[in-house]
């Protein structure tokens, strides 16, 4: 993890779009790993996706180095090349707050291809969608 104190991989799913919705976050510190994960009953997955940085932001220390690895375009796109925020307001508002006076990088990664961090956020992502294999 150079240059980073933590890595935070996220990941969101849902059962339906909308539907019922899970996310997924895992925290990697100083070589220890905490999973949380967490679901709505009707949701979208990109609101998943949002909501799993937002979780993983709001478990770590503001003062902390931190890098987002997340498979979603939509977040990372958004947050570092200004891609226009149509919708889900409410949770960019949250984000931006959570981002602000932040030493955060973003790193898109590919689902399913065998990211172990994202992998772990997948399974608990889907898990909480009812989507799990």
């Amino acid at each position: 993890m150079p240059n980073h104190d933590i890595v935070i991989h996220t990941d969101g799913a849902c059962k339906g779009n909308p539907g019922r919705g899970g996310w997924g976050a895992v925290i990697q510190h100083n070589g220890t790993q905490k999973i949380i994960s967490g679901g709505e009953p009707q949701t979208t997955n990109n609101r998943m996706e949002m909501t799993a940085v937002i979780k993983g932001l709001e478990a770590v220390d503001p003062l902390a180095n931190v890098l987002v690895s997340s498979d979603s375009t939509y977040v990372i796109n958004t947050m570092t090349k200004g891609w226009k925020r149509k919708a889900n307001h409410d949770l960019w508002e949250q984000l931006d707050r959570l981002a602000r006076d932040r030493n955060i990088s973003w790193r898109w990664v590919r689902g399913h291809s065998g990211d172990s961090g994202n992998e772990l956020a997948d399974a608990a992502a889907t898990k909480e969608a009812g989507t799990a294999k």
